[in-house]
C-alpha cells in the first residue's frame, strides 16, 4: 500500500467512525450532533481566531516597544507568557490553547487531507509542505501554553532569545550541526522571502466568502501583514545562518529580539515601528479569516 493509499483510508476510517458516532448519540439523546463539516468548520475559525491574537498582540508589543511605550518587543512565545500574568490568566491560557490546538488541526487537514483542495501539483506539494511545518509550528506553540498553566502567577515574559540559543546549542551539538544550523537560517529567509512575495502577489480575495466592499477593505491587511511578517523574519534568519557559519550558538536570536535588533539601527524605531504596525495587520487578517474565511472539507469527508 503507498502512502497515498493509506492516507486516504485513514480519512474513509475517520469519516465513516463519525457518522457512526452521530449516528448512536443520535438514538441516545433524541437529537442530533452538528456534523462532522460544521465541527471542523467551528475549529478552524476558532485557529484562525487564535492566531490573529498571537500576532495582533506581538504587532501591538513592538509597537509600543518603539515608541518607548513600554519594554522589549516580544515573540509569540513571551506574548503567552505575558498573558498568563493577566487577571484570569489561567483561563486565558486555556482559551488560547485551545483555539491554537484547533488550528493544529485544521492545517493537518489543510496538508495531509487536502482540504483547500490544491493537489499533488508541484506547487500544491510546496503549498502543503508549508502548512504541514506551519501545523508544526503551532503545535509547538500550543504546547508551551499547557506547560505554563502550573506556572500562571510565577511567569516572567521573556523574548525568548535564551530559548533560541539553547535550540541553537541543541542543534551544532548534533552531527554537522554548524551546517544544520545555517540550513535553519536559509530556510527561515526563505519563509520571509516567501510571505513577502506572498504579500504582495497572492489573491487574497477568493478565499473569502464576503461581498467585494468588504473584501476590497480587508485584503490591503493581508498583504501589509504578510509582507511585514516577511520582512521581520529576515533579520532572524540572518542571525541564525551567522551563528551557524561562526559556530557561536549565542548569535541566534528570537523574533522578538530581532526586531530590537533592528530597532537599534538608524531610524531602527520608525522601521520597527512601521513592521509592527503590519505584524498587527496579519494579526487583523487572521481575524478576519476566522468570520470569512471559504472552509472547505477534504473530498472524503462528505455529508452524514
Amino acid at each position: 500500500m503507498t502512502l497515498t493509499q493509506a492516507i486516504a483510508q485513514s480519512r474513509r476510517f475517520g469519516a465513516r467512525a463519525g457518522r457512526r458516532l452521530g449516528r448512536h448519540v443520535e438514538r441516545l439523546t433524541g437529537r442530533s450532533l452538528p456534523s462532522i463539516q460544521t465541527l471542523l468548520e467551528w475549529a478552524a475559525r476558532i485557529g484562525y481566531g487564535a492566531r490573529g491574537f498571537v500576532y495582533f498582540n506581538v504587532g501591538l508589543v513592538a509597537l509600543l516597544a518603539a515608541m518607548n511605550l513600554t519594554g522589549d518587543s516580544l515573540g509569540a512565545g513571551g506574548i503567552i507568557e505575558l498573558t498568563a500574568e493577566q487577571p484570569f490568566g489561567r483561563v486565558w491560557l486555556t482559551l488560547l490553547g485551545v483555539g491554537l490546538w484547533m488550528f493544529v488541526l485544521w492545517r493537518v487537514l489543510q496538508s495531509v487531507a487536502d482540504a483547500d483542495h490544491e493537489g499533488w501539483s508541484p506547487k500544491a506539494i510546496g503549498m502543503r509542505a508549508g502548512q504541514a511545518l506551519s501545523g508544526v509550528f503551532y503545535g509547538i506553540l500550543a504546547s508551551s501554553v499547557f506547560e505554563l498553566m502550573d506556572e500562571v502567577g510565577e511567569v516572567q515574559a521573556d523574548d525568548g532569545g535564551a530559548e533560541a540559543q539553547q535550540q541553537a546549542y541543541t542543534v551544532m551539538d548534533m552531527p554537522w550541526g554548524d551546517w544544520l544550523l545555517i540550513g535553519v537560517g536559509l530556510f527561515i529567509l526563505g519563509m520571509g522571502v516567501g510571505n513577502i512575495i506572498k504579500g504582495l502577489k497572492s489573491d487574497f480575495a477568493s478565499s473569502l466568502a464576503c461581498d467585494r466592499k468588504t473584501c476590497r477593505r480587508v485584503v490591503p491587511l493581508a498583504r501589509a501583514g504578510y509582507a511585514a511578517r516577511g520582512f521581520a523574519y529576515l533579520p532572524m534568519g540572518m542571525f541564525v545562518v551567522l551563528a551557524g557559519w561562526r559556530t557561536r550558538a549565542e548569535e541566534a536570536r528570537s523574533f522578538g529580539a530581532s526586531l530590537e535588533v533592528l530597532e537599534a539601527q538608524p531610524f531602527g524605531s520608525w522601521i520597527v515601528g512601521f513592521t509592527a504596525v503590519g505584524i498587527m495587520a496579519f494579526g487583523a487578517f487572521a481575524l478576519v479569516e476566522a468570520r470569512w474565511r471559504r472552509i472547505r472539507m477534504p473530498h472524503d469527508i462528505k455529508p452524514r
